[in-house]
C-alpha cells in the first residue's frame, strides 16, 4: 500500500474551503467530472478516463473540518482505497489543507496523486472565482 500526502495553502478563510468541500454533490472543482449523484453513503460519478467511480462517504465532520471517503466501485482493480482531506484555519484569510490518499496497489499510486494536484488547482480555481 502506498500513501500519498499533499498540504496546501489557501488565502481564503477556512470556512469558504469547507463549504466547497463538504457539498459532496459539488464537483465544479474536479475538471473531469460533470455531475455527482447520491446513492445513500455513497456518491457516484462518471470520471474522464476512470469510468463510473463510487466512493462511500466515511465521514463528513462539519466541526474538525474533515471528510473521510473511500472508493467502493471502479473500474480499475482496487484493493484498497481510503482519502482523508482536512482544513485547519492559520489566520481568519488563510488556511491549510492537508489530503492523504491510501492506494494498493501501488501501480495506481501516479494517476491518483496527479488526481490530487489537479483537484487542488481547481479548488484554488473556484476560490478565486467567489
Amino acid at each position: 500500500m502506498k500513501t500519498l500526502k499533499e498540504e496546501a495553502v489557501f488565502n481564503s478563510a477556512a470556512s469558504n474551503l469547507w463549504e466547497i468541500l463538504s457539498d459532496v454533490t459539488r464537483c465544479d472543482w474536479i475538471d473531469t467530472v460533470d455531475n455527482i449523484e447520491m446513492e445513500g453513503d455513497c456518491r457516484v460519478f462518471e470520471m474522464s478516463g476512470m469510468g463510473k467511480i463510487k466512493e462511500r462517504i466515511i465521514k463528513l465532520d462539519n466541526e474538525s473540518m474533515q471528510l473521510q471517503y473511500s472508493a467502493v466501485e471502479t473500474m480499475a482493480p482496487i484493493n484498497h482505497h481510503l482519502t482523508t482531506i482536512k482544513i485547519s484555519e492559520v489566520t481568519d484569510n488563510k488556511c491549510l489543507l492537508n489530503w492523504t490518499t491510501e492506494i494498493d496497489p501501488e501501480i495506481f499510486a501516479d494517476a491518483i496523486h496527479q488526481g490530487m494536484l489537479i483537484s487542488i488547482s481547481g479548488l484554488r480555481k473556484v476560490l478565486d472565482e467567489s
